[in-house]
């Protein structure tokens, strides 16, 4: 299945604006980050497991077990901090 990703604010100054990623049916939001992280570099170094990435499934706000469906966008951000 084919999933939609976009990073916001410093991922997105890092990896650009967004990808589309193959994975097989049934993935995880968790599996999706794993895949992104293999690749090394720059998306190992914004989404490693020791920083706080936030994820939302089809603008969801959503936890890392999320099951993906094929054509779903999944946005990697910061947490966001008020004032």
């Amino acid at each position: 299945m084919m999933v939609r990703v976009r990073y916001f604010a410093a991922l997105r100054e890092a990896l650009g604006a967004g990808e589309t990623v193959e994975l097989p049916a049934g993935s995880t939001a968790a599996a999706l980050r794993d895949v992104l992280l293999a690749r090394g570099g720059r998306h190992a170094e914004v989404l490693a497991r020791g920083r706080a990435v936030r994820c939302a499934v089809d603008q969801l706000l959503s936890d890392e077990t999320a099951v993906l469906r094929d054509d779903a966008e999944v946005a990697f951000f910061p947490p966001v901090t008020g004032g």
